[in-house]
């Protein structure tokens, strides 16, 4: 029997504060235990939280990148549970007008609709030890941005894609680092499973607190096969809630569900509603240039593949530093191939990032330059490129204390000519007798001859005119 999956996911996204949603205290990733806490994060009685307005720029910044209607008014609700990890018993959430409805994320066949983007704040972080439990609160309060997707996501597949273009986006418009290590991009996945016969959707199985992309996929694929298969033996699915266990590859059940959570939202009696339209008319200059935008730039402009101009754009850092170095370069395609393949090679064996490079972007483009005039052959270049690497010099300091320039005067090169020439009758014979391979071995000659130092394009066209 044919399946059909259906897939909705729920983004959690911390933004890129120095401070937490409604306190002053900071949001640092490694500090120790309960190090950044306050009477409000840690909803001691009689505190009153404070908006963070950078919060809810930042939210809006990431609502006009997707294409969002952003709500004229939007508020604060108090979501209401218990939870060790969230003192106050209630969090300060969105429910009813959130900040952005609507919108999509670009995928390279499709768009996958979105509900909403609301924010809240994030709760704090459970450490679970042998005989105890110990609860840091150090990310209690933090600004936590909800981003909910329709459920049309049809693979797991397909899922992958999202958040990593979704990713892309939020690093590129410096909304949030998103290092799903240090627990900044988190994902809950609902999916459903019917038969290809059935219209409506399936029972939904949530799966909680997903930390890579890689294991949504793997996840997903496990919860598509495990569906299908308990619908096929004629078993009905319910409503329930799974982990994902990354080292048997399985998901395991949580707790089920027979209806939603009444979380009895109410609006927050401390926050007044937010009016939108002044911090818009801020946040709208600040929009980039999307990733998808980007790359079909750089293949137009700088007429590179559609593969190199992925790469570039993946790394919003990497991208800046090729368009920097093309800028005024006659072959920025050479530009691109010496980025991706010897300066990413040379920073990965230094473990070293774009940021960390000793070599200028307008230093690569005047090496470039210095091969496509005949100054050095590409294989001195490699030389001087190493050079440069370590000691940060430009390529022309290189190039002059080495004592490494390629010779290109005519007329030296025509002397050198005439005398191999003249020194190896048989291969000069049989070149003019048609077999070109001679002209190898004579221009290598010549490269012997000039200690390696002739440009050897130009010894092959003067040898072939001479020989004629």
């Amino acid at each position: 029997m044919n399946h059909i999956a259906s897939i909705g996911l729920e983004v959690h996204v911390q933004l890129k504060t120095r401070s937490k949603m409604f306190c002053a205290c900071a949001v640092e990733f490694g500090a120790g235990p309960n190090e950044h806490t306050c009477p409000v994060c840690l909803g001691l009685p009689g505190a009153l939280p404070v908006m963070n307005h950078e919060a809810l720029r930042l939210t809006l910044h990431t609502g006009l990148m997707l294409d969002c209607d952003i709500a004229p008014t939007s508020k604060f609700d108090r979501k209401n549970y218990f939870y060790p990890d969230m003192p106050k018993n209630y969090q300060i959430s969105q429910y009813d007008l959130p900040l952005c409805t609507n919108g999509h994320v670009a995928l390279p066949d499709r768009e996958v609709r979105l509900v909403r983007i609301h924010l809240e704040e994030d709760v704090a972080k459970s450490f679970h030890f042998e005989s105890t439990t110990g609860i840091d609160f150090n990310r209690a309060g933090t600004p936590l941005m909800e981003i909910v997707t329709q459920p049309e996501i049809n693979s797991p597949e397909e899922a992958f894609a999202f958040l990593a273009s979704l990713k892309q986006i939020l690093i590129n418009g410096g909304v949030s680092d998103a290092d799903m290590e240090k627990g900044q991009l988190r994902c809950d996945c609902n999916i459903s499973v019917r038969p290809e016969s059935q219209a409506e959707l399936g029972a939904k199985i949530e799966i909680k607190n997903m930390n890579s992309i890689s294991g949504v996929r793997r996840a997903l694929a496990f919860e598509l096969d495990r569906q299908s298969h308990l619908l096929e033996r004629g078993e009905t699915l319910e409503q329930e809630t799974r982990g994902w266990d990354d080292d048997t590859g399985e998901t395991f059940l949580m707790r089920t569900k027979e209806s939603a959570h009444d979380y009895r939202y109410f609006p927050d009696p401390d926050l007044v509603p937010v009016k939108t339209d002044s911090l818009v008319a801020e946040v709208r200059p600040r929009i980039p240039e999307l990733p998808s935008a980007k790359r079909a730039r750089f293949v137009e402009q700088y007429e590179i593949t559609p593969y190199d101009a992925a790469v570039l754009v993946d790394d919003v850092d990497l991208a800046r530093y090729f368009e920097s170095a093309a800028k005024g370069a006659t072959k920025p395609k050479q530009i691109a191939n010496w980025i991706l393949n010897d300066l990413q090679s040379a920073l990965s064996a230094e473990d070293k990032t774009i940021n960390d490079c000793t070599i200028p972007p307008e230093a690569l483009r005047e090496l470039i330059a210095l091969i496509d005039n005949g100054r050095i052959s590409g294989k001195q270049a490699k030389e001087v490129f190493a050079e440069m690497f370590v000691s940060g010099k430009s390529a022309d300091e290189v190039v002059r204390a080495k004592g490494i320039e390629q010779l290109s005067d005519a007329g030296a090169l025509e002397k050198m000519c005439d005398e191999v020439i003249a020194k190896n009758p048989k291969p000069t014979a049989d070149f003019k007798a048609g077999n070109a391979a001679s002209l190898n071995f004579l221009t290598g000659q010549v490269m012997k001859l000039s200690k390696g130092k002739a440009n050897p394009q130009l010894v092959g066209e003067i040898l072939q005119r001479k020989l004629k």
